[in-house]
């Protein structure tokens, strides 16, 4: 069976240009194709085979391998990190034992979800990711219309996660200073300073992905060192010199801060922290086109990633909920932060607190670098097919440095433009924030329930060298039931009776991004968007 899509006159010209690619079977053919990288960035033959079967061009070089993949991922997604800065959500909505057993429980939820999803990049490893293959394996129907408004959620997703990363960065750095500042801490903050310090972060990330593009997998493999050398420097400090709560109630007493109807729905508001810590690990699928072997390098390397990161994820929820002490002191601490005071309260000192922030600081810093390179990518790629406005522009490669430059540029003004509204609205900008995981979220849904439409129906799907096998339905279905479980809590305010300030707006601004990528479909976007799925020529299994 092949796949198949008829496009209509206006995109038959592109369509027609991938035809070469797809009959470039040697090297030497594939590298004559204007645009095309050398024959030694193109990968092994498996990689130029995929590549002409998806109808794809290689432009980018394919210097990734398991071990700097695996570095990507792992500082991208910062884990443990993002869940000691987080740390407030979920000891107000579920308290220490929420801690523990939210993590656990979210960390079985994505196992089944990052299953399905290394199973589908192997059968079609391309910086599109969820877009791509909801265009090749949804009904033909649905194809055009449901992949170009899953290219816009992930469009959304990584563009506001780089906004959210960049935040937490410049945020915590003015607690730092409010820290060193009883001055700063009581009046001088301003929201001002930490939409500068935002911008400084993203400016500092793109930089590394331009002027230093080509050393990016190597910076990769170091960062991942940083990752966990940090990750031991502060563990063993609140191992050492914190003093533990019993254990029967580190891992029994939940607590409902939100004032929900029962504790068991504080449990789950409070999931959002652990949610964030590990959502994301497709970020490896957008750099695809940049990694050797991708279709059996990635799936390994995206789940020894989640599973090296959820081990030291959890190894800090633990210590956490026996090391926090008192919970409702650090909420009001005034650095804005609770790990900020903790680390002070813990140390007794100045110098070692800032330290220890300092450290926390440097690995969101790297996780905003990798997450630049993963939104450019997948930003281009969904270019590429007419997916935005101006997309011959957004698409375009740079000459010689082999990198979506113009993707990458757009990261720096979209971050800019959403960190500006800190400055008038936190509510708002939070809001924003909450993109990340309701439009990930939603992507996930879409390109799993599609591909479980296929298996239901018994319909063929492409030959994967990584695959499910016979346990692909069943990892399917746990992944879909634990998605739609939380999928309704990402819109879930902190309280059960919000403020102005404390509600969640990202159902307002999540509904108004979907609007307008409807709207813009049918007036425009219908007649340049090209779904992937009419450049693939190959047979199904």
């Amino acid at each position: 069976m092949m796949a198949s899509f008829v496009p209509n006159g206006a995109t038959q010209h592109k369509v027609e240009t991938a035809e070469a690619v797809r009959h470039a079977d040697d090297g030497d053919a594939y590298e004559m194709q204007p645009g095309a990288v050398k024959k030694k960035w193109q990968g092994t033959e498996a990689d130029r085979r995929e590549m002409s079967q998806l109808g794809r061009l290689q432009e980018l070089r394919r210097n990734f391998q398991f071990t700097s993949m695996v570095g990507f991922a792992c500082t991208l997604i910062a884990t443990w990190e993002v869940l000691l800065t987080t740390i407030s959500t979920i000891v107000t909505n579920g308290g220490t034992a929420g801690v523990i057993w939210a993590f656990l429980i979210v960390f079985v939820g994505f196992s089944f979800v990052y299953l399905s999803i290394a199973e589908m990049t192997s059968m079609a490893p391309t910086s599109g990711g969820q877009y791509h293959w909801v265009s090749e394996f949804s009904p033909p129907s649905c194809q055009r219309f449901l992949s170009y408004i899953v290219g816009w959620l992930c469009f959304t997703g990584w563009q506001a996660a780089i906004t959210s990363i960049t935040f937490l960065c410049g945020t915590i750095i003015q607690g730092l200073i409010a820290l060193n500042s009883q001055k700063y801490a009581l009046e001088g903050q301003q929201p001002w300073h930490g939409t500068l310090l935002v911008i400084a972060v993203t400016a500092f990330a793109i930089f590394f992905n331009t002027a230093l593009a080509k050393k990016l997998p190597l910076v990769e493999g170091l960062l991942l060192v940083l990752h966990v050398v940090g990750f031991f420097a502060i563990i063993i400090v609140l191992w050492v010199l914190a003093p533990t709560a019993p254990a029967s109630a580190v891992f029994t007493e939940f607590a409902n801060g939100g004032m929900w109807n029962s504790e068991g729905t504080a449990f789950m508001v409070g999931l959002l922290s652990p949610v964030l810590s590990l959502i994301g690990f497709d970020c490896a699928v957008h750099m695809s086109e940049e990694v050797k072997d991708a279709s059996t390098t990635l799936p390994r390397a995206m789940l020894s990633a989640f599973g090296f990161n959820a081990v030291l994820g959890f190894v800090m929820a633990i210590t956490l909920s026996f090391c926090l002490g008192d919970v409702e002191t650090l909420l009001e601490t005034p650095t804005g932060y609770p790990f900020i005071q903790l680390f002070y309260n813990v140390t007794g000192s100045l110098g070692g607190a800032s330290v220890m922030v300092v450290i926390v600081i440097l690995a969101l810093v790297s996780a905003a670098i990798a997450e630049v390179a993963t939104a450019s990518r997948q930003l281009w790629s969904f270019a590429r097919d007419g997916g935005v406005p101006c997309s011959s522009w957004v698409g375009r490669i740079q000459p010689n440095w082999n990198i979506p430059l113009n993707a990458v540029l757009i990261s720096l003004t979209v971050t800019t433009l959403l960190s500006l509204i800190n400055i008038g609205s936190t509510a708002a900008l939070n809001a924003i924030l909450a993109l990340t995981s309701v439009s990930l979220l939603t992507s996930y849904i879409i390109v799993i329930g599609v591909v479980l439409l296929k298996r239901l129906r018994k319909q063929p799907l492409p030959h994967a060298r990584w695959s499910l096998g016979k346990w692909g339905m069943l990892v399917n279905i746990l992944a879909l039931c634990y998605l739609f479980a939380i999928y309704v809590f990402a819109f879930f305010p902190a309280v059960s009776n919000p403020t102005a300030v404390d509600m969640n707006y990202a159902i307002v601004i999540f509904g108004g991004i979907i609007t307008f990528a409807v709207v813009y479909y049918f007036i425009y976007g219908h007649k340049q968007y090209i779904p992937p799925v009419a450049l693939v020529k190959r047979e199904y299994i």
